[in-house]
């Protein structure tokens, strides 16, 4: 068995480290120190340090890997490897160096489509109809060092963000415990990846999730899903911010007449205009108000129809 340091933080992380924990011996898990979250500003423990603790793992939580101290806990976990998931940390190239086997990365895309933090919304966003994990060698570079292996999925229809990262990260561990022998022996050899494939997915930005109504009634569906669960998307109805939580396409999107932004009724439907088509809101949530189905906030608010979003 490998004697493995693990590197992540979210829950997209832990069915890697699980299945590691079954598989090799785990000597060490590193993590972002503990954060603040919730309303009340909770310093709440990542994912992967509950499911390391409760393993009975050491657990390391450094601000910054570069920092000496840093280098020298790492180097006292004499690991033949690390693996990483999601941590939330470049690698400097004296953490890379360390282990005889180098660093081995789970990332939620077929590289080198979608390299950078957020290939999951980015798949869904721009309408890939395939998505997938590759394992690959981690470099100075982001996301651009050799593949070991990768494994594809189709994208359902009504895939959301969330749908797509709990696909992802059980396969991610799965493919990385079928992976992992085969580099170790040798029998893998990591190949590169093609430059002029390359594309980028960058963090990203709460502020994105404000919708342009001038984008075509596809594209903000895309959009929506998605944003689903995180940043969300959203708009500004009588100056107050309202979630489109959830959103449907059908044959008069691309073909009804439409004014981006304006709210109408369409044969017993509420329909938005696009810059090309109609968007059909199925849920939404005004601000300071409990998400409910579109019909229930039509009737509880009759000035909806016929007003203009996003002013």
């Amino acid at each position: 068995m490998a004697h493995v340091v693990f590197m992540g933080t979210p829950d997209f992380a832990v069915p890697a480290l699980q299945r590691l924990i079954e598989e090799h011996t785990v000597v060490g898990v590193v993590t972002q120190p503990d954060r603040p979250a919730g309303r009340g500003k909770t310093v709440h423990m990542s994912p992967i340090k509950q499911v390391a603790l409760a393993a009975g793992l050491p657990v390391f939580q450094p601000e910054k890997l570069r920092r000496p101290e840093a280098i020298d806990e790492l180097h006292r976990w004499e690991a033949d490897v690390f693996i990483v998931a999601a941590f939330g940390q470049i690698l400097p190239q004296a953490v890379l160096d360390m282990p005889v086997y180098g660093a081995l990365n789970i990332h939620a895309s077929l590289l080198p489509r979608w390299r950078g933090a957020a290939p999951i919304q980015a798949a869904i966003r721009e309408g890939d109809t395939i998505s997938g994990i590759t394992i690959m060698k981690l470099d100075a570079g982001l996301d651009t060092g050799p593949v070991l292996t990768r494994c594809a999925i189709e994208l359902a229809a009504d895939e959301t963000g969330q749908s797509l990262h709990d696909k992802l990260s059980q396969m991610g561990g799965e493919l990385l415990i079928e992976t992992l022998p085969g580099y170790l022996s040798g029998d893998i050899t990591p190949q590169p990846q093609d430059e002029d494939l390359a594309t980028l997915a960058p963090r990203i930005d709460k502020d994105e999730g404000r919708i342009d109504w001038t984008r075509s009634a596809v594209e903000i569906e895309r959009t929506i899903r998605a944003f689903t669960p995180w940043p969300g998307t959203f708009t500004v109805w009588n100056g107050k911010l309202l979630k489109i939580l959830a959103a449907d396409l059908s044959a008069e999107a691309s073909e009804g007449e439409s004014h981006p932004g304006v709210v109408a009724a369409l044969d017993g439907h509420t329909v938005i205009g696009t810059g090309d088509g109609l968007l059909f809101p199925t849920r939404v949530q005004l601000e300071g108000k409990s998400a409910v189905d579109i019909d229930a906030f039509v009737r509880g608010y009759t000035s909806f129809v016929g007003s203009t979003l996003g002013a």
